[in-house]
């Protein structure tokens, strides 16, 4: 009896360490690196002269987007743009068109990073001329119809002009709000009318 409970002791110390060593090995060991290329930020398609054309819900069409060229990205659903126009489409108010050199797109499309020589153009009405603005870099949300930077902008219309840093723009109602260190010149009616 006695030997076989002196046997048992190192045994459940051997055990013991073994089990101990096992965890050990796994608690500690990094796991490796996954080689399916799902980490890579690599395109799966690009398009050449893309158009899209996004509908309201009255089945009406909302805007337009055109590119020389689009790169898909799997990993993050995002897309890049080469030479993007945003156009917004409504027989109630003027077209708007947005373009830039470059653009960022993400996964649903709900939000466009336009940079590189952004430029804004506002159709004329029959009472006021066309507005044209330039800026760096703009921020769009299609669905919202909004957009806005915190860069400095230039806008001009006829022979008025305004410049600030930043801005925000709604295209349903209309209205371009600069941020801050706003400076214009604008033309009056009368001197508009004498031309």
């Amino acid at each position: 009896m006695k030997a076989w409970s002196t046997a048992v002791f190192p045994i459940a110390v051997l055990t013991t360490l073994a089990g101990l060593s096992f965890w050990l090995l796994h608690a500690t060991s990094l796991d490796e690196p996954k080689r399916d290329g799902k980490d890579r930020h690599d395109p799966d398609y690009m398009i050449n002269g893309m158009r899209l054309n996004k509908l309201d819900k009255t089945g009406r069409l909302q805007y337009t987007l055109t590119a020389k060229q689009v790169v898909h990205f799997p990993d993050d659903d995002s897309t890049d743009v080469t030479l993007p126009h945003l156009v917004y489409l409504s027989p109630s108010k003027p077209t708007l068109t947005m373009s830039s050199m470059t653009a960022h797109i993400t996964s649903e499309g709900e939000t466009v990073f336009m940079k590189d020589d952004v430029r804004i153009k506002r159709d004329a009405t029959a009472t006021r001329p066309a507005l044209f603005g330039y800026m760096p870099d703009l921020t769009i949300q299609t669905e919202e119809e909004t957009a806005e930077t915190a860069s400095a902008v230039r806008f001009t219309q006829g022979n008025s002009w305004l410049t600030g840093v930043g801005m925000n723009i709604d295209n349903k109602t209309q209205t371009y709000v600069l941020q801050s260190r706003a400076r214009g010149e604008f033309e009056s009616r009368k001197a508009q009318a004498r031309k």
